[in-house]
């Protein structure tokens, strides 16, 4: 494992760049989850259709997954602080076209702009931390972001329901406006600056770009029209699900192949070929897919099979990030004590044994049990993603950390595309208002943690 050994930031400019690093990344999480609640209004609205205001959602996600890598590589080209500021620049843009658009294509144009933002943001936040925090407490920095992700990735429904409740769906990228500007602001003053590398070329090649982005977008688009698709009697949309994976396929190989004869390669098959970096990315897909399979599976076993009211079941769905946030500080002392593969193990261990329990719990009314059943699982993952996200970091070179942010943003955005692809399969099959649906979403969900949990271990004898 690389050992880099720098001081870090002074106090206070290292809380002041940490206040806005957290807030940019919390902002980029959030828009990729709050617009769903806001789709019914932007269907009426801009008088369109559900499967077209899809896009408002999809636009954001493929922009975000298409550039995450390029970006993160730009980082290591040019630094990480001038990619971090444009990428805020271009998002605060967006979100203000988002909120003036008067129709579905110019408001999934200005999404894609926003996810393209976003992707500034995600492709070098773990390299800024890296930056910010001395070695000796880089393990307490990146526990501060996990919990600020995991927090994000599941406080989305609830912030868009306050404010829906108060305003109209505009309002959800207005807010964006001002806090873009004060992270202008802020940003080019505490933000840590690094040389950017002497040693690597100046520009990208667009050829890599291009094969790059489609090598995801045909992987996401693929996987979502499958998902969508299990279960029916449409060949035709099963035909072109799996057309666009074989063109995923394809691309991807070719892009591989580039990849592998360059020297600083903007698909980063250079810390691939580290085996604790590898094992890590297996430990990060699996966990968010199955964190994914859990948050949408859950709110259809408590709304539609067990009848709870809306109160009650965002009361216990709140147990788990509770569970997250609670682990967090446990982890980030643990981080440099014990090997991350082993603590990674033992969380993710801990979160297919609470994922089993509610699976269990799915096919009976059980739901007195639920509240500690979930934040087990928020216990087992905030012990997994901070030791995890360390080993990501500080396994790759420090010329590299930024490639390694980008691939730490890309398995976490892929698990979560992969969680909800299979959500959409299970519920093909077994549909989604009874319990066998949900149960099964979260059985397969507790498969995935396993599997993380094995990858993870395995990383021990590396460490």
């Amino acid at each position: 494992m690389t050992d880099l050994r720098h001081p870090g930031l002074p106090v206070p400019q290292r809380y002041h760049a940490m206040a806005v690093i957290l807030l940019g990344i919390a902002v980029s999480v959030l828009d990729g989850m709050i617009v769903n609640l806001a789709l019914p209004g932007i269907v009426r609205d801009l008088q369109s259709t559900p499967s077209h205001a899809v896009w408002v959602v999809n636009a954001y996600q493929l922009a975000t997954l298409a550039l995450l890598l390029p970006l993160a590589s730009l980082g290591d080209r040019v630094g990480y602080r001038r990619v971090y500021l444009v990428g805020v620049a271009v998002f605060t843009a967006a979100s203000a076209v988002c909120s003036l658009a008067d129709s579905l294509p110019l408001l999934a144009a200005a999404r894609a702009l926003q996810g393209a933002g976003a992707a500034g943001l995600m492709a070098v936040n773990a390299a800024l931390v890296r930056l910010t925090y001395p070695t000796e407490q880089l393990g307490r920095g990146i526990a501060i972001n996990s919990v600020t992700v995991a927090t994000a990735s599941v406080a989305g429904p609830p912030i868009a329901a306050a404010v829906l409740s108060h305003a109209s769906w505009p309002w959800l990228f207005a807010v964006n406006v001002p806090l873009g500007i004060v992270l202008l602001a802020l940003g080019a003053r505490v933000l840590p600056h690094n040389p950017p590398a002497s040693h690597q070329p100046a520009r990208l090649s667009a050829a890599d770009v291009l094969l790059n982005a489609a090598m995801f977008c045909l992987l996401f688009l693929g996987a979502d029209v499958l998902g969508a698709r299990a279960g029916g009697t449409d060949r035709t949309g099963l035909l072109l699900g799996l057309a666009l994976l074989a063109g995923a396929v394809v691309a991807g190989v070719v892009h591989v192949r580039r990849q592998l004869r360059r020297p600083v390669p903007l698909l980063p098959v250079d810390l691939l070929r580290i085996p604790i970096f590898r094992l890590s990315m297996g430990t990060s897909l699996c966990a968010f897919a199955a964190q994914t399979l859990a948050y949408i599976a859950l709110p259809f076993l408590l709304l539609d099979a067990w009848h709870l009211s809306a109160g009650r079941a965002g009361l216990l769905m709140a147990c788990w990030p509770a569970g997250v946030i609670a682990a967090a500080s446990l982890a980030g002392r643990l981080i440099g004590r014990y090997p991350g593969g082993l603590l990674g193990a033992i969380g993710l261990a801990t979160l297919s044994l609470g994922l089993g329990l509610l699976g269990a719990a799915a096919g009976t009314d059980a739901v007195g049990t639920v509240w500690w059943q979930m934040a087990l699982c928020g216990l087992g993952f905030g012990l997994f993603q901070s030791p995890n996200n360390h080993t990501i970091i500080t396994s790759a070179p420090a010329h590299r950390s930024g490639a390694a942010s980008g691939m730490l943003g890309t398995a976490r955005l892929t698990g979560q595309s992969l969680g909800a692809v299979c959500v959409a399969a299970v519920f093909a099959f077994a549909g989604a208002h009874r319990g066998a649906g949900p149960q099964a979403a979260i059985v397969l969900a507790c498969v995935f943690a396993g599997a993380g949990a094995v990858f993870s271990g395995l990383r021990v004898r590396h460490a």
